[in-house]
């Protein structure tokens, strides 16, 4: 699909992969510095819910209580419905209610000569949709401890909403790529090599993107980055194009409130350096993506019917 017409920023969906639970898109016609806000959004202030809070009732494993809380709350739960949680500390609980937390009880016994593997199969969910990801129903969970005849583990978990600014438990990904100038035109990377260094640095993946850089070409250094490749990979508590949707509008809404305050500041002052207006990316011009943001964002919208 072509998008030559675009005279702002935009994205273009490459690949959803659903099996490896990975998004992968282009974002364009933006600065560095508002693709790498993106990038930090998705990462660091997408919420989802994870395990908060551990109450032992029982627990005769080799491992320690610590031990078990620590790997309980690293487990991605399954956050599609994380919009009708509403934080703890913006809840006007004393501690945690059903309004700001979920539920899940854990209570294993081996009775087997056999090792008994407690895996998140075992976590059961007071919510519907609230509970340990799993892929399908042959799905065997994350393992979380081994018991001997007579060991058990009783206890009571509590999720709450986050973000992953508070604990890394909260990110929704698993990991994400970052790319731009895969022929390295601008140099900002400096390749180590021996003898050729096109022979010993394969080209990147995106390489057939963008033009070769051309021996003797000159060097422009007023040029900056205006197209980056991503690739998102969920954890899978939440679906990888849901967040980078929800990433967009985060970003989008960060900067249309910075838009917002400038204008203040310029008109308190009276005019002098007024604020223009432009917005360097994103601001309240708002973003088309090819295939992904719903209608009624404010956002330009160019639907392809990938989704």
């Amino acid at each position: 699909m072509a998008f030559e017409q675009q005279s702002g920023p935009f994205v273009v969906i490459k690949e959803i992969d659903r099996e490896r639970r990975s998004i992968t898109f282009t974002l364009n016609n933006t600065d560095l510095s508002v693709a790498n806000s993106l990038r930090r959004i998705m990462i660091a202030e997408v919420p989802t819910m994870a395990i908060d809070l551990v109450e032992f009732e029982a627990n005769s494993s080799v491992l320690t209580d610590e031990f078990l809380a620590h790997r309980l709350g690293l487990i991605p739960l399954l956050s599609e419905e994380v919009g009708n949680i509403t934080y703890t500390r913006e809840c006007s609980c004393q501690q945690y209610c059903m309004q700001c937390s979920v539920e899940l009880h854990l209570n294993v016994r081996c009775t087997d000569d056999r090792t008994r593997e407690v895996t998140t199969r075992d976590l059961i969910s007071s919510h519907v949709s609230i509970g340990p990801v799993l892929r399908d129903h042959n799905d065997a969970g994350i393992l979380i401890a081994k018991l001997r005849k007579g060991q058990e583990i009783n206890l009571r978990c509590i999720a709450k909403k986050g973000t992953a600014k508070e604990h890394a438990k909260w990110s929704p990904c698993s990991g994400i790529s970052f790319e731009y100038d895969p022929h390295n035109r601008l140099r900002h990377t400096t390749y180590w090599y021996e003898e050729d260094v096109k022979a010993e640095w394969p080209l990147s993946p995106y390489a057939s993107e963008e033009p070769e850089v051309q021996d003797g070409e000159p060097f422009d250094y007023l040029a900056k980055p205006e197209k980056f490749y991503m690739t998102v990979e969920s954890t899978g508590a939440i679906e990888a194009k849901d967040i980078v949707i929800t990433g967009l509008r985060m970003l989008q809404a960060k900067l249309s409130l910075f838009q917002l305050l400038l204008k203040e500041i310029s008109d308190e002052s009276g005019g002098m350096g007024a604020f223009s207006g432009t917005n360097g990316g994103l601001g309240g011009v708002g973003m088309g993506m090819a295939g992904a943001v719903p209608a009624g964002t404010g956002m330009r919208t160019q639907m392809n019917g990938i989704f």
